[in-house]
């Protein structure tokens, strides 16, 4: 599969990074420049509204931030799934769009019937010019087409493992494996 926004990057089962072990990435930008995503299967202990307490709207919220990866710690993205992309925000696939606009999360938040749904992500997951290609070359990751019924509606603790398991017989034994191989 081509390197290109729109995908997930899986981590192979032998990745040991700990920025990446057991991630699934969407990757929401590739180019001559390097690649950004986020990674969908980290969620913290902290809520939303507790990394953006200027906003009123999150007062009282469940909502997760996850974290994104380990570039820009800082700083929150927010990743939009919505039935009409706004123009001020950036494409990556299916209705799917990275974008700051609260006053989007705020309808979101507000209105109780529609699939639109939002994700905060605290950080990014960064690569420079060739390295993600040179990560490919070494088995780091796999790719497959991303799914937003995955990003926004499924568990996230479980994501990594559904996705190994749908890769086939090959990958079925990776699923249940610990997070710590030294438990294995």
């Amino acid at each position: 599969m081509t390197l290109e926004k729109g995908i997930f990057l899986i981590a192979a089962p032998a990745l040991r990074d700990p920025n990446f072990r057991q991630t699934v990435v969407l990757l929401c930008e590739h180019g001559p420049e390097g690649a950004l995503g986020v990674v969908v299967n980290r969620p913290t202990a902290m809520s939303i509204s507790e990394a953006l307490p200027q906003v009123p709207v999150l007062e009282g919220q469940r909502h997760v931030l996850f974290a994104g990866g380990p570039v820009q710690t800082n700083q929150v993205m927010l990743l939009y799934r919505l039935s009409q992309v706004p123009d001020n925000s950036h494409p990556v696939f299916d209705g799917v769009c990275l974008g700051g606009d609260l006053d989007v999360m705020e309808r979101i938040l507000t209105d109780t019937q529609g699939r639109e749904a939002f994700r905060a992500y605290l950080g990014y997951s960064g690569w420079g010019p060739g390295q993600l290609e040179a990560e490919m070359k070494t088995g780091s990751w796999i790719t497959m087409p991303a799914d937003p019924t995955v990003v926004f509606e499924k568990e996230p603790t479980k994501i990594w493992s559904d996705v190994v398991l749908s890769l086939g017989d090959d990958y079925r034994r990776y699923a249940d494996m610990p997070f710590d191989p030294s438990f294995n």
